[in-house]
């Protein structure tokens, strides 16, 4: 039985490597994230194929960001799938936009914050304000909230801190950067297990490689779910 607080992310180069590892996974999961990797082999394809075919549910992972008069020509684009997550990034004007492009339709508007695999020192690099990376997750939640975003993407290790935000109530909570009990963790800098990012807040939580690259990706998506509270 699929469990859809988990959201299997689907980081393969194109829509057959995609249904191949759907297919596999069967029904130990039901919500799929297609990201930036997948745009150019397909992905548009895959994630209205698995919405009104298959019956999933799907989280466009795009991070947009421009000027607002095409974040808003995006989104209205975009709305047209009946998805039902899409990134953008947290800038008030870029959420504002999104709001506005997504009206109408169900699909929930999720701003990023700052990424999972990013540290203090690449906040440094990228010239973003000093100060402790977890106050500038959270105050750019809050801002994405103020702007009428449906919800943030963060770090599990900044959620709490911003589930308890007086603009978190009713809003969605979604962490990538997961990683199983005992699980590598890659390229990403802040993580957190399945159970901790929810009992911290979280709504769904984001899991890619220790799932699409387990021998058995049902059993590791089960394995998954079953450390869920």
């Amino acid at each position: 039985m699929s469990d859809d607080r988990l959201i299997v992310a689907l980081d393969v180069p194109n829509v057959v490597q995609g249904l191949d590892l759907t297919g596999r996974i069967g029904d130990a999961a039901s919500f799929y994230k297609i990201g930036l990797g997948m745009l150019t082999g397909g992905g548009l394809a895959l994630a209205n194929e698995l919405k009104h075919e298959h019956g999933k549910r799907v989280f466009l992972d795009m991070k947009l960001f421009d000027i607002g008069a095409t974040i808003e020509a995006a989104v209205r684009g975009l709305a047209q799938y009946e998805l039902d997550f899409l990134t953008v990034q947290g800038d008030p004007q870029v959420v504002r936009a999104a709001m506005e492009g997504k009206r109408g339709s169900g699909m929930k508007i999720l701003a990023v914050t700052v990424l999972t695999s990013l540290d203090r020192a690449d906040l440094d690099a990228n010239m973003i304000r000093a100060g402790d990376l977890a106050e500038v997750t959270v105050e750019r939640a809050a801002s994405a909230f103020e702007a009428g975003a449906d919800g943030v993407i963060c770090s599990a290790r900044e959620a709490a801190a911003i589930r308890a935000l007086p603009g978190a109530a009713g809003r969605l909570i979604v962490t990538p950067g997961i990683r199983p009990a005992g699980a590598a963790s890659g390229d990403q800098k802040r993580i957190a297990t399945p159970r901790q990012a929810i009992l911290d807040g979280a709504d769904h939580i984001v899991v890619g490689r220790p799932i699409w690259q387990a021998a058995d990706p049902a059993a590791a998506a089960r394995a998954v779910i079953a450390e869920l509270p």
